[in-house]
């Protein structure tokens, strides 16, 4: 701060002429000058720490957006502004310190963010830093400043958003208010029917994409209802105001998450192989099995040789809108004669930490407020459990009978380590509305299985067996419709 100094010397420097050439008479102002200048010294030292400072930062992907939050001691004073040619987003930080932390902000861009391609940090003026954000596209951004809250500081967020997504966002919030005049139970009852699903009366994988026609007038024989009557009752007291549309095949997304990756090779056997190497195998061949299927199509978190973190996985199946979840892994064990193929899906004890964590409040939250395609957003505590509770028993059922199909087919290509489905709470496990499962392809730390493992034609029995589990699964449980189902034009 040049100015600041300046102004101290030439109040230091007239305090000691005032000084040299005071009498004993001349005393009083002498001191009076010094309580003077001590006072200056104190608001400039006060003026030169006002400078903010960023604790922590953070990258993180929703199924809509990308979030970037700057966490500080105070609130950040900032201007925003987007070029073209190539298009970035530009964020000005004034009165702000360039720190470690903020150097960090770079390496948290993830290879799989649809927006960001990196970002740039550097001291523009004396008193402004510049955050300069390279995009892969056209975005529009949102800013907002969030106050400390419970274990955070004061938030400067930026979210990036698809212009179409960001379009989405303004018309909900524009029709807030009428959306809260909705019925919480008509919110449940939805929710309530699309987990249920009533296996004998299901005939195809096809989806009616309207509300069911009112009643005729005329009278009818009394019959079982096919739904629960909560469910009935919130249809019909909709207005069937849209007119028909034809029926389209319901299109299976599978979501497959080849185990570890880039800087985690997970376990490693004798001979030197990867477990990141053998998983992806396994996955791309399931991927090229299911990608034949004219209803089914799959979707990899990862194609390649590079890390992506737990939640990043489960974010990629959200984002696909998943109807399953399956992450194939290689097992290990100290003692090198374990030996067999294992299916796990999420432990009791996981679901309630799933429970918990979800009703938090994430700032950077990564998931969204939407469950099985509804807006929890604006729903009380309770109800939001409740919703929650139902998602989660549900996946988690559909999650042992998938795991069942799988582990029978594995079975037939290889020796069962346990013969029943295991239960962990593997945080790759944890989506509340989407059934997961963790398959153990092997023991890569059996010399046996290694070599089994390395095998191009093990690789992709093993595939098969996922693949028929999987068919299976869902020719005795046809898939729901999910919220993001693409409607005929």
């Amino acid at each position: 701060m040049p100015d600041t100094l300046d102004y101290r010397k030439k109040y230091l420097i007239a305090y000691f002429s005032v000084c040299s050439n005071a009498s004993v008479k001349n005393t009083f102002l002498a001191s009076l000058t010094l309580i003077f200048f001590c006072c200056w010294m104190l608001l400039s030292q006060s003026a030169v720490a006002a400078d903010a400072i960023v604790q922590s930062v953070r990258v993180g992907l929703a199924p809509d957006y990308t979030r970037i939050t700057l966490e500080s001691d105070r609130p950040l004073e900032y201007e925003l502004s987007m070029l073209d040619n190539p298009h970035r987003v530009v964020i000005d930080l004034n009165n702000t310190k360039l720190n470690p932390v903020l150097h960090t902000l770079p390496q948290k861009v993830d290879a799989i963010d649809p927006f960001v391609q990196n970002i740039r940090i550097g001291q523009f003026t004396p008193h402004v830093i510049r955050l300069v954000f390279d995009l892969k596209a056209h975005v529009v951004p949102r800013t907002f400043v969030v106050p400390p809250k419970e274990n955070f500081a004061y938030r400067l967020i930026l979210d990036i958003y698809h212009p179409h997504k960001a379009a989405k966002t303004d018309l909900n919030t524009r029709t807030q208010p009428a959306a809260k005049a909705k019925f919480e139970t008509d919110i449940l009852d939805e929710l309530v029917a699309s987990l249920i699903q009533d296996n004998s009366k299901q005939e195809s994988n096809l989806i009616r994409v309207v509300p069911p026609s009112p009643p005729k007038i005329q009278p009818q024989p009394v019959r079982q209802a096919e739904q629960p009557g909560s469910f009935q009752a919130a249809q019909y007291r909709k207005p069937n105001s849209t007119p028909q549309k034809s029926m389209i095949p319901r299109i299976i997304v599978v979501a497959i998450d080849p185990g570890h990756g880039g800087k985690d090779p997970g376990a490693i056997g004798k001979q030197g192989t990867y477990e990141k190497d053998v998983t992806l195998a396994i996955a791309r061949k399931l991927k090229e099995k299911i990608d034949k299927e004219p209803s089914m199509r799959a979707v990899l978190t990862r194609d390649g040789d590079h890390y992506i973190s737990l939640p990043q996985r489960r974010i990629i199946a959200r984002r696909a809108n998943a109807d399953l979840f399956v992450s194939i892994h290689a097992d290990a064990n100290p003692k090198s004669h374990a030996h067999g193929s294992s299916v796990f899906t999420l432990s009791e004890h996981g679901a309630t930490s799933t429970t918990a964590s979800w009703l938090a409040d994430k700032e950077n939250s990564v998931d969204g407020d939407l469950m099985g395609g509804i807006d929890i957003t604006s729903k009380s505590k309770d109800i939001k459990e409740l919703l929650l509770d139902l998602s989660l028993n549900a996946a988690i059922n559909d999650s042992v009978k998938l795991a069942e199909y799988v582990l029978k087919q594995l079975g037939g290509i290889n020796h069962l380590h346990k013969r029943n489905v295991e239960q962990a709470g593997f945080a790759v496990l944890k989506s509340p509305d989407i059934p997961s499962i963790l398959v153990e392809t092997a023991f890569l730390s059996n010399p046996k299985e290694e070599v089994k493992l390395r095998s191009g034609d093990y690789q992709n029995k093993m595939a098969d067996a996922m693949f028929l589990g999987i068919k299976k699964y869902f020719s005795d449980n046809p898939a729901l419709a999910r919220a993001a189902v693409a409607q005929t034009k």
